[in-house]
């Protein structure tokens, strides 16, 4: 099956209302821009993970092999329905035309909004608290995938050392490393003290964006309400009560054997046009997540802002 990302796909939407939708999506986030979708029939989709190889060995003459398999889990990713409607009062698009500003602003406000909410949960998605939002990289990186910066409470000063544990952590090279602003600004600054000439390299949209061993740092901003996504609001895993005064840094691979979206089909853009006193626009996307590889993401949390 294709994948594609939303930059890609809006190439092909003939619908100018909906291409230009989808292209303000895809620049309104940081994960959206990278995250590459397919599109499956129904509601879910069933795929195999390998968790362990089968075993192998040498043997002598006449000596038998042990015979065993590699253990596959099967996984299954539900949809989930994300989107909004716009609604413009008649007589405003009557005084300003058909093509005014009012009607673009509003269809990319709630376009921003509905990418920020969806990348808010591609964080801190969690079914068990919210049944309607899809399970986040937050409740799905455990293990060996997810790294304590250290041991003391309070946490810990962000040091190279731990960016480069956190990228081997990953088999799958890491496609992005996305953080918050504070943080993007402190890898520059190691990278300045340790002599090393900090590193920028084109984004998806051409713009030039800071790297890290050459991986791009996605910053990742606020949500649709305002509230830094990554924020120094994470628990440090050590103090009782737990000082909530941390943050994360994530290595993410995106597509193939990594991270990919699921959906249903391409976004749905519906322009019901005038009803009553207004126009409505209904916004409406049925998507999911699924980690197809499980090393193919890590997390570094338990970070203060030091």
């Amino acid at each position: 099956m294709a994948l594609l990302t939303l930059a890609e796909s809006a190439k092909y939407y003939q619908n100018p209302l909906q291409r230009g939708i989808v292209e303000t999506f895809a620049r309104s986030s940081g994960v959206l821009q990278y995250l590459p979708f397919m599109s499956i029939s129904g509601n879910a989709y069933k795929y195999n993970v390998e968790e362990t190889l089968p075993g192998v060995g040498f043997r002598s003459i006449n000596e038998e092999y042990t015979a065993d398999i590699g253990i596959i889990n099967p996984v299954t990713e539900s949809l989930f329905i994300a989107g909004g409607e716009i609604k413009i009062d008649n007589a405003l698009i009557r005084q300003q035309g058909e093509g005014s500003d009012v009607l673009a602003e509003q269809i990319s406000m709630k376009t921003k909004a509905l990418a920020l909410a969806i990348e808010n949960c591609f964080f801190h998605g969690d079914t068990v608290a919210d049944a309607e939002k899809f399970d986040g990289l937050g409740v799905r990186v455990t293990g060996d995938q997810l790294q304590k910066a250290g041991t003391v409470a309070g946490g810990a000063t962000l040091t190279l050392p731990m960016l480069d544990e956190l990228i081997d952590r990953c088999d799958l090279p890491p496609t992005v490393l996305m953080m918050n602003k504070t943080m993007r600004r402190k890898v520059n600054a190691l990278m300045r003290a340790a002599g090393q000439a900090t590193e920028t390299v084109t984004g998806v949209f051409g713009q030039q964006i800071p790297a890290y061993a050459g991986i791009p740092i996605v910053v990742i901003g606020k949500n649709n309400a305002g509230t830094e996504i990554l924020a120094f609001d994470e628990e440090d895993g050590q103090t009782t009560p737990a000082s909530s005064t941390c943050t994360s840094i994530y290595a993410v691979s995106f597509g193939g054997e990594g991270i990919t979206g699921i959906q249903s089909g391409p976004m749905d853009v519906d322009d019901q046009g005038k009803r009553s006193t207004f126009r409505h626009i209904i916004v409406e996307w049925d998507m999911g997540l699924m980690v197809r590889h499980p090393r193919s993401v890590a997390r570094l949390k338990a970070i203060k802002n030091a």
